[in-house]
C-alpha cells in the first residue's frame, strides 16, 4: 500500500494549487511566536504587569464539545498562542465512540488543512491511517457485485499536490489530536451547559455549576449540541428513515490489493466495505426502516443481515459471515436540516452542531476539519499578530465573515449527503414483466430501462464533484 511520501512526495506544495491569496496561507515550517507573558486572575482573566502598563489582549477562545472539530480548532488556535479551553462531557465516552462509528475517511482537502493547521500532527494522522484512494473506489450492483461507477481519488490529489485520501480510527485521531492540544487545554468532564454573552465577552456554565470567560464561544458539541438549542431553540434532529448495522472484522479479502472501498446499491438498501488496515475490513449495512432502540436485536444482528442481504453476492455476505455478533454495532441515521445562520453575536458553531449529516459519503469530519481553518483565518485577519487592538465588534464581524464563506460549501455538501441516500437506495436493476394473464405463464426479469442512463449521469457528474470536493474550492 502507497505512503504519504511514495505517492505524495510533494504534498507540502499543495497551498498554490488550492489558489488562496498569499495574506491567507498559513506557514507550515514555524510556529507563530504569539504566546504573550501576562498574569491572569484565572485562567481567562487578564491583568496588568507590575509596572501598571496594560498588556497587550490575548485572544481567548472556548469551546463546547472535544470531538474532532473542536479539537482540530483547539490546536489551530493553539498554534497562534491564543488561549483556548476545550470543554468535553467524557473524552472516553468520545474515544469509545470509535467502536460504534468506526474509522473516520479524511479526504484530500481534509488533509491538507491538518498540513496547513500542524504538518507534524497531519504526518502522525497519515502515517497511522489507511490510504484507500489509491486503489479502485466505487459503486457496484449488491447482487452481482459488477461495477457501476468507478472513481479516481489518487489522480486528481496527485495533479494538486495534496495527501491521497484515506481512513483512520477515529480512537487513533483523536488521541493524536488530544496528545497534541494537551491536557491543560482539554477540560474533561466538563459539559458545557449554557452560555451568557455580555457586552465584550461570553461567560460559559458547565455541568457541575463552573463558570469560565472568554472573547468568544465555539460550539463543537455535536448533533446534540446545547450551544445550538440555546442559540436557536431545542428541536429533535430529523431520522433518514435508514438503521444501520457497522462491523469491524479481521478478514482479508483477496481484492485488498486493486479496492479500497465500495458501495454495493440496491433496493432500499445499501452496504459499504472499506479497507482499513492492519488487515481488517469495517462495513457499513443501511437498511430502510422504522426506528429501532438500540439493543433489542442484542444475539441476532448477523441473523437479521444475512436474512436482508443473503441473495447480495459474496463480497457482501462473506463480510458479515465474518464478522463476529459482539463487533456488530447497530444504531439508527439521524441528520438536521442545514441551518444558513450558524451563530450570534460573539457565539458560533462548527460540524456536527452546525450541519450533522449522514455518513454515506464520508465527510462530516472533513467538513468539521475544513470549518475550523476557515474559522481561524477569519481571526487570524482581526488579532493583526498579537497587537491586541480588536474590539468585541471585530471578533463579531470575523465569525459571521467565516459562517458566509463556509455556509455555500457546506449546503451543497449536506444537501448531497440526503440525496446520495435516497439515490443509493433506490437502485432496481431488473424490472419484472408478465408475460400472459393466465397463472401458468411465467413473468421475466429484464433489465431496467433507466439504468444505462442513470449510468452515464451518475459517471458524468460524480468525478466533478469528486475533483471540487478535493480541490477544497470554497472553504477559504
Amino acid at each position: 500500500m502507497a505512503s504519504f511520501q511514495s505517492i505524495n512526495s510533494f504534498s507540502h506544495q499543495y497551498q498554490g494549487s488550492i489558489n488562496f491569496p498569499q495574506s491567507k496561507r498559513i506557514d507550515l515550517t514555524r510556529r507563530r511566536t504569539l504566546i504573550l507573558t501576562c498574569e491572569r486572575k484565572n485562567e481567562f482573566d487578564f491583568d496588568q504587569n507590575k509596572s501598571g502598563d496594560t498588556k497587550k489582549k490575548n485572544l481567548r477562545i472556548l469551546i463546547a464539545g472535544g470531538g474532532i472539530g473542536g479539537l482540530v480548532f483547539a490546536l489551530a488556535a493553539k498554534k497562534r498562542g491564543y488561549d483556548v479551553k476545550v470543554f468535553e462531557r467524557d473524552l472516553s465516552a468520545i474515544r469509545g465512540e470509535g467502536n460504534h462509528r468506526g474509522p473516520i475517511q479524511l479526504l484530500s482537502s481534509a488533509l491538507a488543512v491538518l498540513e496547513s493547521i500542524d504538518v507534524t500532527v497531519a504526518k502522525q494522522v497519515m502515517d497511522a491511517g489507511c490510504v484507500t484512494g489509491d486503489r479502485i473506489n466505487g459503486l457496484a450492483d449488491g447482487v452481482t457485485g459488477d461495477w457501476f461507477v468507478k472513481l479516481d481519488l489518487l489522480n486528481p490529489a496527485i495533479r494538486r499536490g495534496l495527501p491521497v485520501t484515506r481512513v483512520i480510527c477515529r480512537m487513533a485521531l483523536q488521541d493524536i489530536l488530544v496528545n497534541a492540544v494537551g491536557d491543560d487545554i482539554v477540560k474533561n468532564k466538563s459539559k458545557v451547559v449554557d452560555f451568557v454573552e455580555e457586552s465584550n465577552k461570553v461567560r460559559v456554565i458547565l455541568e457541575n455549576g463552573q463558570h469560565y470567560e472568554g472573547d468568544l464561544l465555539i460550539g463543537a458539541d455535536g448533533i446534540w449540541s446545547k450551544v445550538r438549542s440555546r442559540l436557536f431553540g431545542a428541536k429533535d434532529p430529523s431520522y433518514s428513515s435508514y438503521t444501520c448495522y457497522s462491523g469491524l472484522t479481521e478478514f482479508v479479502p483477496p481484492y485488498i490489493d486493486s479496492v479500497g472501498y465500495r458501495v454495493f446499491l440496491g433496493l432500499d438498501q445499501y452496504f459499504v466495505a472499506s479497507d482499513v488496515g492492519n488487515g481488517k475490513m469495517q462495513w457499513y449495512a443501511f437498511h430502510k426502516e422504522a426506528p429501532m432502540n438500540a439493543g433489542t436485536d442484542d444475539g441476532v444482528k448477523k441473523k437479521r443481515l444475512l436474512e436482508l442481504f443473503g441473495n447480495w453476492c459474496g463480497d457482501v455476505t462473506t463480510l458479515i459471515a465474518e464478522t463476529p455478533e459482539a463487533m456488530i454495532l447497530h444504531r439508527d441515521i439521524y441528520d438536521r436540516d442545514m441551518l444558513y445562520r450558524w451563530g450570534a453575536g460573539l457565539v458560533t458553531l462548527l460540524g456536527d452542531a452546525a450541519h450533522p449529516m449522514q455518513p454515506n459519503l464520508g465527510q462530516g469530519g472533513c467538513m468539521a476539519i475544513e470549518d475550523c481553518y476557515s474559522l481561524i483565518l477569519e481571526l487570524d485577519k482581526i488579532t493583526k499578530l498579537g497587537s491586541g487592538d480588536y474590539e468585541p465588534k471585530d471578533i463579531i464581524s470575523a465569525l459571521r465573515r467565516y459562517e458566509w464563506r463556509r455556509i455555500p460549501r457546506v449546503s451543497i455538501v449536506h444537501n448531497m449527503s440526503r440525496m446520495t441516500s435516497k439515490i443509493l437506495s433506490s437502485y432496481k436493476p431488473y424490472v419484472k414483466i408478465e408475460l400472459g394473464l393466465f397463472s401458468f405463464l411465467p413473468s421475466k426479469s429484464i433489465a431496467h430501462p433507466a439504468i444505462p442512463a442513470a449510468r452515464m449521469i451518475v459517471q458524468t457528474f460524480l468525478p466533478i464533484y469528486l475533483n471540487w470536493m478535493i480541490a477544497g474550492t470554497g472553504f477559504w
